[in-house]
Parts: C-alpha cells; sequence; structure tokens
C-alpha cells in the first residue's frame, strides 16, 4: 500500500509542476487511498472506485461525479507503471454540472455584509481581529475581483502598502499577476495589517488573513462565516443551502468594470484583454463568459450593435 501512497504523490508533484493547484483532489485522493489500505487493495478497480464514490449517501450526484473524475485522472497515472489497474469508465457517474447562475451584489448588500462582517463576536473562542479579518477579505474580493483562493494565498510580501499594489503568485495555471488598489481599499488594507499585527504581537505568520491561532485562514470556516453573514442580511434564507456565493464577487468586478466601459462610450470587445489579465484568465474567452451571461450587458452590446448597423452605409 506505500507504493500505492507514494504514487499519489508523485501524481500530485506532477500535475503541481504543471500550474495545477489540486487541493481537492489531494484531499478527495488521500481519502480514496485510505479506504484502498482498509481493503488491503493494492491495485486500482473499477469496483472499489465506484464502492467507494457511494459510500457517501448524502452527497450529491455532481460531488460523485468530480470525486469519479479525480479517481479517473489518478488511476491514469497509475495504470502507466502498474498493468492491473483499472480506469473507471466515466459513464459510472454521468451527471453533468451545470454552472452556477451568478448573483449580482448591489452596493447596499456589499456594504451590508461588510457592516455585518464588524459585528461578528469577539468573545473567546473568537478573537476582537475576526471582525477585522472578514471586513477586510470580502473587502478585497468585492473590488479586486480576486479569486477566493488567491485572497486567502496572500502574504505579507505580497503586498506593497506604499504602492497600494498586490502580487499574486502561483494563481490558476502558476501564472502571476499585479493588482492595484484603490486608494479607498488600500486605507482599509493598511488598517487591518496594524490591527493584525497588534493581535499577533511576537508571533510570525507569513499569511495576511490569519485565523484565531495565528495560522493560515481556512476556507472552509470563511465559507461559514460568509453564511451566516448572508442569513443575518437576509441574502440566503435559514438553513437553506442556496444563495450568493463568495466567487460571485468575481462575476459582480467584471460585470460593473464592463458596464462603466459600455456606459463612457468605450469599445469592450478592444479592452477585453485588459480585464482578462487583470483577472488572471488564461484565455479571454474565460473572461467573456461574464458578458454573455449577464443579460444587462448583453443588450448593451446588441444596442452598440445595432447603432453601428445604423451608421454604415
Amino acid at each position: 500500500m506505500n507504493t500505492l501512497c507514494k504514487a499519489l504523490q508523485e501524481y500530485l508533484t506532477l500535475r503541481r509542476s504543471l500550474g495545477f493547484k489540486l487541493r481537492d483532489a489531494e484531499r478527495v485522493l488521500s481519502r480514496f487511498v485510505a479506504f484502498m489500505e482498509e481493503r488491503q487493495a493494492p491495485h486500482i478497480t473499477t469496483k472499489l472506485a465506484l464502492e467507494w464514490v457511494q459510500l457517501a449517501k448524502t452527497v450529491q450526484p455532481a460531488e460523485r461525479a468530480r470525486r469519479l473524475c479525480f479517481i479517473r485522472g489518478f488511476a491514469r497515472h497509475r495504470s502507466a507503471t502498474d498493468s492491473l489497474t483499472e480506469v473507471p469508465p466515466q459513464e459510472l457517474c454521468p451527471y453533468r454540472s451545470t454552472r452556477a447562475r451568478p448573483y449580482l451584489y448591489s452596493e447596499q448588500e456589499v456594504k451590508d455584509l461588510l457592516t455585518a462582517a464588524l459585528r461578528l463576536p469577539t468573545r473567546w473562542p473568537s478573537t476582537p481581529l475576526r471582525p477585522w479579518v472578514f471586513h477586510c477579505f470580502l473587502g478585497l474580493l468585492s473590488v479586486t475581483g480576486m479569486r477566493f483562493s488567491e485572497a486567502l494565498d496572500l502574504k505579507l510580501e505580497d503586498v506593497d502598502p506604499d504602492q497600494g499594489v498586490l502580487t499574486i503568485r502561483s494563481a490558476k495555471f502558476g501564472r502571476s499577476r499585479l493588482v492595484p488598489l484603490h486608494p479607498t481599499a488600500r486605507t482599509v488594507l493598511v488598517d487591518y495589517l496594524q490591527r493584525r499585527q497588534q493581535f499577533l504581537g511576537p508571533r510570525r505568520s507569513d499569511f495576511v488573513f490569519v485565523s484565531n491561532r495565528g495560522t493560515q485562514l481556512d476556507g472552509g470556516r470563511v465559507r461559514r462565516t460568509f453564511y451566516t453573514l448572508s442569513r443575518q442580511t437576509g441574502l440566503r434564507a435559514l438553513g437553506s443551502r442556496n444563495g450568493p456565493r463568495l466567487h460571485d464577487y468575481r462575476h459582480r468586478f467584471a460585470v460593473q468594470v464592463l458596464t462603466r466601459w459600455y456606459e463612457s462610450g468605450e469599445d469592450p470587445a478592444r479592452r477585453l484583454p485588459e480585464l482578462s489579465t487583470y483577472l488572471g484568465h488564461v484565455y479571454v474567452a474565460g473572461t467573456y463568459w461574464y458578458l454573455s451571461n449577464s443579460p444587462e450587458l448583453m443588450a448593451q452590446a446588441m444596442r452598440r450593435l445595432e447603432r453601428r448597423w445604423g451608421e454604415s452605409p
């Protein structure tokens, strides 16, 4: 079984060298390998993969399909050195996920969430820093369009408070980029960093956003806190699993930029590569998705085309 564990580490190392982060994949595959160890099974088989995927009775079909996809990728890698490895067919979990419909936060909703963050409890086991952590974290997401994971991974060395610039390192597919901040956002970030330093004291942490123990802020905790704030502000019904997502901040930012370009008379098609670079997209097509999934923007695009057609000889 140590051979299978070693193979998993080799697989993750190889994929990460190509720019993939594989955080969820590592978590899922580590649990799958532990399951294989319990069964004393040295070779991945379709039967065992399906059995493990179906163990979790409460997960949605999309999650089962995702877990099987992780196993398929690992199995393909393993089959190159183990002829007894079976690659589970995709048809075992035929569910095809659809991209979630984005939610466009209003200015008031963003303000309400930030205000609610400052009202988070500070008594033990929480800390006086907690409200400021989430206030600054959510604020940066809303004004920069950063990915959730990029904000979590920010380190002190990535922040230039004098110039008001963030360096996003090793983002999706290993790309890095610079993200300039508006002066008001810089002010909030500098204030948070001062409070962070007072809270940590002599303790050292490389990460900008820290937990109660001074370690890197946990993504699961951020999501749970965001769900709580969403319910408090009326964006999410009590007990509901559905509602606005943290990723929707990114969608809102992109739509706002495109809308401003339309309203100012600029040609968004020509400037789209700029937004694509700012957001860290590998292809402009990834940025175009924000346009095609916003009825308001599509309507403005059509009006622009109609004006052009009307001006044509």
